[in-house]
């Protein structure tokens, strides 16, 4: 049975261990600051890998919001690519309060008793206070935009409608349309109208996981919008399935991750972030 965020497909596994050798792409962090850091989020230190240009001020913030499986070196590569390019860029491990996704072998049980438990209001709360970092670190928190990718492509979406501050965001393969829950009671379709920013989203027309009616959907519910709604857009790649970018899993896909890296890139320098 198919879990909330990934598809079922067999011997996907989970990397809480993984490291540079696991993944295709590399980026050094010649010219950057890179190091973990504590962010203060309510009554915790929200954990958090943070990279940026030495000695940068002013930098344009980007949230990079991981998948179900934590902030790993992948995720952190991610943070630095952004970094080469001139933004702090901020990704919190927002699962801390319900567990260490990166400890857990079984994706079954990684997504019952962690993922499911943690609700998108303190998803929100998390965000809001790295943008709050942001802005007393070095951060232009008037150019903020926001990433994910899978459970995160979803938050992405969904941060956009919460936070006035987002510029930009580019949700990558995120789910749409799913059942509500006590902690997820809305998801992208519900909030289309209600988005502050323009969203760019990044999907593969063969992903097992978010069928085409659910991006048909969506782009039904943007353009019925205006303003954010309508100024955003969704790329269908045909071939890719989920993960397409995940350069450490069989589903990662060359061209395509090369092409929808340029296109964040592009979307989130258009619109400001």
């Amino acid at each position: 049975m198919p879990t909330p965020d990934i598809p079922s497909t067999p011997g996907i596994g989970h990397p809480p261990s993984i490291t540079p050798a696991d993944t295709r792409l590399h980026t050094d962090t010649i010219g950057l600051d890179c190091s973990p850091v504590e962010i203060p989020a309510g009554d915790i230190a929200l954990p958090a890998y943070v990279a940026r240009p030495q000695g940068g001020t002013d930098l344009p913030v980007i949230l990079v919001i991981s998948e179900i499986f934590g902030v790993h070196e992948h995720i952190a590569d991610i943070a630095r690519r952004f970094a080469k390019l001139g933004y702090l860029a901020i990704a919190p491990d927002l699962f801390v309060r319900q567990g260490d996704a990166r400890s857990y072998q079984e994706v079954d049980r990684l997504v019952a008793e962690v993922i499911e438990k943690t609700p998108d209001v303190q998803v929100m709360s998390d965000l809001d206070a790295c943008v709050a970092w942001a802005r007393a670190h070095g951060g232009d928190a008037g150019r903020l935009g926001v990433t994910g990718f899978c459970w995160g492509g979803r938050i992405t979406w969904m941060y956009a409608a919460h936070q006035p501050a987002v510029r930009a965001g580019v949700a990558w393969y995120g789910k749409l349309k799913v059942p509500p829950t006590a902690q997820k009671p809305r998801h992208p379709v519900d909030i289309a109208e209600q988005l502050k920013a323009p969203v760019l989203g990044l999907y593969g027309g063969k992903d097992g996981s978010i069928p085409p009616e659910h991006v048909e959907a969506m782009r039904r519910a943007l353009g019925a919008g205006g303003g954010p709604a309508r100024d955003s857009a969704i790329v269908l790649y045909p071939d890719a399935g989920h993960a397409f970018l995940a350069d450490y899993r069989a589903s990662y896909r060359a061209d395509d991750a090369a092409d929808g890296w340029r296109r964040c890139v592009d979307w989130l320098a258009r619109h400001g972030a």
